[in-house]
């Protein structure tokens, strides 16, 4: 039985897959591969991904190829219900709903992990870590799995070095059409997708602050110089910092960004990028964003406690005014790697920017888990 806000969705949901068919033909050629061949015949799918049009057909596909797929969102924000509503509708077994709660998000993915599992795909190392927590005698069934994103990888590989780590899992992260591509132009795109869609707010001339100048970083500040934007990038790396300088941007520190910027936008997979000591700084109406996996990288605890008064500018976007009579904003927009997220962070923290990943109140620990911190 399926977990999703409503099955009269499906039809809008169906539509949106078949559009996405059409425009994806290398996974369209594997489809008609599988069909033939049944790979994962006999076996089931435990899968966690931001579940919109593209990984839903990828779900179908794995589904042609023989495999029993057991679906959950890996963000709450970024499930699209009807699209979820599609897969349940064709017999697929979903656990996601848009803007669950945090327990009704472990929740579903407990749902995916207790049918016992052969193959687990993950998304920020979700499922994977439950299962070595919650489920341990189930483990003897995974045959392996695959970790997409950066934050991901980086908790796997914690585990790996302290012996935890008891299957195989292959790093999608460090495939060149991964980090090289998808990083790049789609991570770029959909930010600005995300950021647009719900600011209605032109770019154009506007000073935007990227933190991090990883894939992601590059293509983010691609994108934003593309629509126009005056962009200012901060990154610790120093070789990075200068690939920014010649690739043609202005590289500062967030002091000094914080004074200029219109838009920021953190892309770094560390925590605390922009903080209590940035916020007196910015201008009335500034927007801030995370593009990491995880939302540590702004301070939103320090946001909440500076702000004497906090107020819905817009859907999706959090107003705060500052004692100093400053506006800003936090933009919470759906796109492919999502500006909100629940948990986890990077295990060392780069103040400045750098790669890709970050929720507040939560540290990285050796074994590549999660516990609770004291907020700041």
């Amino acid at each position: 039985m399926s977990i999703i806000k409503d099955i009269a969705l499906a039809p809008s949901g169906e539509m949106k897959i078949n559009w996405v068919e059409r425009n994806m033909p290398v996974l369209r050629g594997i489809a008609e591969e599988f069909s033939r061949e049944k790979p994962f015949a006999g076996l089931k799918v435990a899968l966690s991904v931001h579940l919109e049009a593209k990984t839903a057909y990828l779900c179908r596909v794995l589904e042609m190829g023989g495999a029993e797929m057991y679906v959950t969102g890996s963000n709450p924000l970024s499930t699209q219900d009807d699209v979820a509503a599609a897969l349940a509708h064709g017999g697929m077994n979903v656990f996601a709903e848009y803007g669950c709660s945090e327990q009704q998000y472990e929740d579903c993915l407990r749902e995916v992990l207790k049918v016992g599992p052969n193959i687990i795909i993950d998304d920020g190392g979700d499922l994977v870590h439950l299962m070595h927590e919650e489920y341990p005698e189930l483990i003897a069934n995974v045959i392996g799995g695959c970790e997409e994103t950066t934050t991901g990888i980086n908790r796997l590989r914690i585990m790996a070095s302290a012996g935890t780590l008891r299957f195989p899992m292959v790093m999608v992260n460090d495939a060149d059409c991964k980090h090289m591509f998808d990083n790049r132009y789609g991570t770029g795109q959909s930010v600005w997708d995300g950021i647009c869609r719900t600011t209605n707010l032109i770019i154009a001339g506007k000073y935007v602050v990227i933190s991090g100048y990883g894939w992601c970083g590059k293509g983010v500040s691609l994108r934003a110089k593309g629509l126009g934007a005056k962009v200012i990038v901060t990154e610790t790396d120093p070789i990075r910092a200068l690939e920014a300088v010649m690739d043609g941007y202005e590289v500062m520190p967030m002091a000094q960004a914080a004074k200029i910027g219109d838009i920021f936008c953190t892309v770094t997979g560390g925590r605390d990028i922009i903080t209590a000591e940035h916020f007196p700084l910015m201008k009335d109406g500034a927007i801030l964003s995370n593009a990491g996996h995880f939302n540590v990288e702004v301070d939103m605890d320090a946001l909440e406690k500076t702000a004497v008064k906090k107020y819905e500018a817009r859907h999706n976007i959090q107003g705060y005014v500052m004692p100093t009579v400053r506006r800003g904003k936090v933009c919470h927009a759906r796109r492919k790697d999502p500006l909100h997220h629940r948990r986890g962070q990077a295990r060392k923290p780069c103040r400045g920017g750098r790669s890709s990943g970050g929720n507040h109140g939560y540290e990285l620990c050796d074994t590549g888990s999660f516990r609770k911190i004291p907020c700041r």
